[in-house]
């Protein structure tokens, strides 16, 4: 998923270049990972504010999303991929540009905007983007909503595109509670699925995931609801760990899992064997990031969802809006499974 992209990215300090913005504060707050493990390990520091780079932007930021990949950093699950401590999580934001670097154009300053940050650098008041990573938000889209579908909107849609996803085949989305399970639901209902089913913890999450186009409520394992499929052509999982290969079983012949996300942990590493098993069903299995995706398909999609989102054709869910400073509270209601959803961090 567009949320993991492994570069690392470094708390990014004061540095020398041309002034082409407003005034700026000396010093801003940020939360950063101090210690890997469990939430209590973030904390909230000072630095000084950020100047941007050529082709970059400096947002004050409105809005933070809160996503499954800052818990698996933060957790320490990814330091093979060169995470440290000291990391600032975070990867979209909203907010108004403040400042812009050289070769890219002033009239940015002063426009609402959503931006991917990266795998980090979102946890902050004022964030720097690439330009080509930031994105003119409708005036009737709310910067809390703007975060909670940026990335995850990319996600489901070409996660489906990538699943081969066709009107009237049967999906199942694993792990649907979180923001990139909702869009997924949405869009495979939007795009004439004969049936969307979803894993889920709860009978009230599951009727929360009816109103938004889901058609069978199964619990974590894939089991319930009388009258859902026995199998599927198209199994979105969100979740991995330890639990995937078991819902290979729940494909159909020519079935397709597509992981997007691996919020469980990484599965067993003989998960192909339940693949190998039913050699004859002809089934397949793939990863997607959007890492894969051109920049321009990525920013033509996500323009479009802004839209349909403002006009009222997706609906965005957001769980709770916190204040920066309670980072902490937002990460240990992820780890507990308490999120329906995206929390959103407001400095």
């Amino acid at each position: 998923m567009e949320a993991m992209r492994f570069r690392r990215v470094r708390a990014r300090g004061a540095r020398a270049g041309p002034d082409r913005s407003q005034s700026m504060e000396t010093t801003l707050k940020a939360v950063t990972i101090q210690a890997f493990g469990s939430p209590e390990g973030l904390a909230v520091i000072d630095l000084p504010a950020p100047a941007p780079g050529a082709g970059q932007v400096l947002i004050a930021t409105e809005a933070i999303g809160v996503g499954g990949v800052d818990a698996v950093i933060r957790s320490g699950a990814l330091a093979a991929y060169g995470f440290t401590e000291g990391h600032i999580p975070g990867g979209e934001v909203a907010g108004t540009v403040i400042a812009v670097g050289d070769d890219v154009d002033t009239s940015w300053i002063g426009q609402r905007v959503w931006a991917f940050t990266g795998v980090g650098g979102g946890y902050v008041e004022q964030a720097i983007a690439a330009i080509e990573e930031v994105l003119p938000l409708p005036a009737s889209l709310s910067a809390v909503d703007a975060v909670t579908l940026g990335s995850s909107g990319v996600v489901a849609h070409f996660g489906l595109s990538h699943a081969r996803f066709a009107p009237g085949e049967s999906v199942l989305v694993r792990g649907a509670a979180g923001s990139i399970g909702i869009m997924t639901v949405q869009l495979a209902a939007h795009g004439g699925a004969g049936a969307v089913a979803v894993t889920t913890s709860s009978a009230e999450r599951g009727e929360r995931l009816r109103a938004l186009g889901a058609t069978h409520v199964l619990d974590r394992s894939g089991e319930g609801g009388a009258d859902a499929p026995a199998g599927y052509d198209v199994i979105i999982d969100i979740v991995a760990g330890a639990d995937m290969p078991s819902f290979f079983a729940k494909l159909n012949p020519n079935g397709r899992m597509v992981a997007v996300g691996a919020v469980g942990g990484q599965p067993p590493a003989d998960f192909g064997m339940r693949m190998m098993a039913a050699f004859r069903k002809s089934m397949s299995f793939a990863t997607f990031s959007a890492d894969t995706v051109a920049g321009p398909e990525r920013r033509a999609v996500r323009t479009e969802q802004f839209a349909a989102a403002s006009r009222g054709a997706l609906h965005t869910v957001v769980h709770e809006v916190l204040p920066l400073e309670q980072a902490v509270s937002a990460h240990r209601k992820m780890d507990a499974g308490e999120v329906f959803g995206r929390i959103v961090l407001t400095p």
